[in-house]
């Protein structure tokens, strides 16, 4: 099965507050850009991947973004994370109807392409599948079929809400870098532990980061 991955991305100068402490203002935009790179770069490589849409309005994120491979979306509801999902779903099915889609969070620069191809096939076996964030509390993964509605619940407790919405939890082993999404300076230095894409690595190098 080939998937077509729906990506949001906020405007860069909005992205990352919560690594105010490790990032300057001035940096946290170009980290936010480095992590979409590095995902989109992963996603593409992936063998059960067919194409990745984008779903964003920054113009700095389009041009870089369409450079790597990925469709833009320009994100016409500007109304949040969910309904820039839903957007980019129905412009996707616009063109396959009958593709599977799988949303993934902008913020996996540790993404292996072969760990997302696991993740995929595992959600192939359920109408409506996620994969939880590495802090068991959000969602990195949101996964339907052919035929089936997306239905995002992101945010604050999206593990929680997917479950309760009768999405299937995907309980994988070895694919941590498909669970590692940074919002804190913690989880940016778990996804350099566990290995991130250049882009991220060179906007990481400007940092200083504590037990690196």
């Amino acid at each position: 099965m080939q998937w077509t991955l729906v990506i949001p991305l906020k405007p860069l100068a909005l992205a990352k507050s919560r690594l105010a402490d490790t990032a300057a203002d001035a940096l946290r935009p170009g980290l936010a850009l480095a992590f979409a790179e590095d995902t989109v770069t992963a996603a593409l490589s992936c063998p059960a991947v067919r194409d990745v849409a984008v779903v964003t309005d920054d113009v700095l994120a389009k041009a870089a973004l369409a450079a790597l491979g990925a469709r833009i979306v320009p994100d016409e509801p500007r109304t949040g994370l969910n309904a820039a999902l839903a957007h980019g779903a129905t412009a996707v099915r616009s063109l396959r109807p009958d593709s599977p889609l799988a949303a993934l969070n902008a913020d996996l620069p540790a993404l292996r392409p072969l760990e997302l191809a696991r993740v995929l096939d595992a959600a192939a076996e359920f109408p409506r599948a996620f994969l939880p964030d590495a802090a068991a509390i959000g969602t990195t993964l949101l996964a339907v079929t052919p035929g089936r509605e997306l239905l995002p619940a992101f945010g604050t407790d999206s593990r929680a809400r997917h479950r309760a919405s009768g999405a299937v939890e995907l309980r994988l082993d070895a694919v941590d870098s498909v669970r590692q999404d940074v919002d804190t300076g913690e989880d940016l230095r778990a996804a350099l532990a566990l290995g991130v894409g250049p882009r991220t690595a060179a906007a990481a190098a400007r940092l200083l980061i504590p037990g690196q």
